[in-house]
């Protein structure tokens, strides 16, 4: 029986890397393609969100409108400009990333994540060697388990 205080149960950082295949960059791609359109829906819904609110609040003011109310709707459209921006600036890095999917040639190794998993370490073990682990997918199936479980 081993004696617990020369074991230890740590938490590690396995990376997930996947072979690239049709299939995967098939996937990927449509991933992508419906989180860009996703983001357009948001745009959309941002630009009436911004609206409605300056209409109600043109409703419910005074006409002409003064500097209190030029100043809210000032500040609505500066929030939905902000928005649009972040939303755009999402939308342009997942372009980028469909640009990437397309140069990406058979059988090349991309990271595609990473997960925790625990392991055990005890005296005399190489800790580097036990911290590098990989798992290696092919279209989501496990082909290969690199370093030391």
């Amino acid at each position: 029986m081993e004696d617990n205080k020369s074991q230890l149960s740590l938490k590690r950082v396995v990376n997930i890397k996947s072979v690239v295949t049709p299939r995967w960059k098939e996937d990927f791609q449509q991933q992508l393609q419906q989180q860009v359109e996703q983001i357009d829906l948001q745009l959309q819904q941002l630009d009436m969100q911004g609206q409605r609110a300056i209409s109600e609040l043109q409703k419910t003011g005074i006409q002409p409108p003064g500097p209190q109310m030029v100043q809210q709707i000032e500040n609505i459209q500066a929030q939905v400009n902000q928005g649009k921006g972040d939303l755009l600036n999402q939308k342009n890095q997942m372009l980028q990333q469909l640009q990437q999917i397309q140069l990406l040639e058979l059988g090349q190794e991309v990271g595609t994540g990473q997960m925790e998993s625990m392991f055990t370490v005890k005296v005399g073990d190489n800790l580097v060697l036990k911290t590098n682990v990989d798992i290696l997918l092919r279209d989501g199936i496990v082909e290969e388990i690199r370093g030391e479980i």
